[in-house]
């Protein structure tokens, strides 16, 4: 009998009448001679709720109480699915992330697991239970809840699969699998069979929303094999795997797109050691994480440093190098809004090429120009104009071959 470690995101349990879908889903994997362990979000919205709550009675409230609080979300969540699949005749029990054996660090809203003993679990599923535990939780050594974060739900399915050893783990969303490119944007995308996990990481990383990247590196270290695919049918999905030889066959595996980007220009930075740390410096002091980094090259006693971080994140690093820039006598502040990343990602990139070309060639074409360059093995990304965004994606997806046939 093979194990099979089933994820359900909020979408999918977002009302009593998709939570009894998910329960009977999870029965007819129960019928084919699966065991199951069923990980489930909070239902969609509920977390926002609770961040509204905690506001009405607190300006600022703790970080330990607010992981008490957004854990009932997924408490919630694994009794009702429980209760429904009890209902159907089986047997199903719920169990917090602490109960099925979650520890994780000491960080709170933003933990990371340090291990993971399954013992409860197995005992459960050799009792022929349907075990439904509680994603996004867990518990530190001295009994303190926690939290993982932005994707937390799908790391405790990955984390549950290899700790159980389960023959496949399935992540279930509303969207059939990853696709090529966003088909909201290009309608020709097509879903992908197969992926390998470093495609899946710089999709992850470069605006696919499909997964967030630390559960793809953690699948990828510890070798579970998932499957993303939808759970409103019975579609195949995409699988992640470890690279195949064939995978290289396929010179680009898909085009991603991230907007709401901003670019911040330091101007004639001066040429000498401990300025470039300076900026970096002050930015890493905001806790702003950045994208791509250019620097120009030098220009007798100064360069140009360019990067871009996420639009939200721009008035306070704007805020944080006006001062910096008067330290170490720059030249002065450029800033750009309104612009997009575009990357194309492939493994056969390594073995094939002419590649980063064909992309230039496909954006000259529409007349688009590119502001920044950023490459690493298997990724090309430009930063262009954010208006230009879909004519771009349109334009790279069919230089590329990408569409359906």
């Amino acid at each position: 009998m093979s194990l099979i470690v089933q994820k359900y995101g909020g979408t999918s349990v977002g009302n009593p009448e998709r939570i009894l879908n998910v329960a009977r889903r999870v029965i007819a994997t129960q019928d084919a001679g699966h065991k199951v362990v069923v990980v489930v979000s909070a239902m969609s919205g509920v977390t926002d709720s609770l961040i509204k709550l905690a506001k009405d009675v607190s300006a600022a409230p703790t970080e330990r109480e607010m992981d008490v609080l957004l854990a009932t979300g997924e408490q919630t969540t694994i009794a009702l699915t429980a209760m429904a699949i009890n209902n159907l005749g089986r047997k199903a029990i719920s169990l917090t992330g602490a109960q099925a054996g979650i520890i994780t660090d000491g960080v709170h809203t933003k933990a990371k697991i340090a291990n993971l003993t399954p013992r409860k679990l197995n005992a459960y599923l050799n009792d022929g239970y349907i075990c439904i535990v509680a994603g996004f939780q867990g518990e530190t050594t001295d009994g303190r809840i926690t939290t993982l974060g932005r994707g937390g739900s799908d790391l405790t399915a990955i984390a549950i699969a290899s700790a159980v050893k389960a023959d496949l783990c399935q992540i279930f969303t509303d969207v059939d699998g990853v696709y090529t490119c966003d088909p909201r944007v290009v309608k020709t995308a097509r879903k992908i069979d197969a992926i390998s996990y470093d495609e899946m990481l710089e999709m992850a990383s470069s605006g696919s929303k499909v997964m967030q990247s630390r559960s793809v590196e953690f699948a990828s270290k510890f070798g579970v094999v998932f499957e993303v695919r939808s759970s409103f049918n019975n579609n195949p999905g995409t699988i992640v795997k470890a690279e195949t030889a064939d995978m290289e066959n396929v010179v680009i595996r898909g085009v991603s797109l991230e907007k709401n980007q901003a670019k911040i220009t330091v101007r004639a930075v001066p040429d000498r050691p401990g300025s470039a740390a300076a900026i970096f410096n002050a930015i890493a002091a905001q806790n702003i994480i950045i994208d791509m980094i250019v620097q120009s090259a030098s220009a007798g006693t100064s360069n140009d440093i360019s990067f871009t971080m996420s639009r939200d994140e721009f008035p306070k690093a704007k805020a944080a190098l006006e001062k910096v820039v008067k330290e170490i006598g720059a030249g002065g502040l450029e800033t750009h809004e309104g612009i997009a990343k575009l990357s194309i990602i492939g493994v056969g990139m390594r073995s094939h090429g002419g590649v980063a070309a064909k992309m230039f060639e496909a954006l000259s074409r529409g007349g688009i120009n590119i502001e920044m360059i950023s490459t690493s093995e298997i990724k090309t990304a430009v930063i262009i104009d954010e208006a230009k965004l879909t004519e771009a994606a349109n334009l790279v997806h069919e230089a590329f071959g990408l569409g359906v046939v």
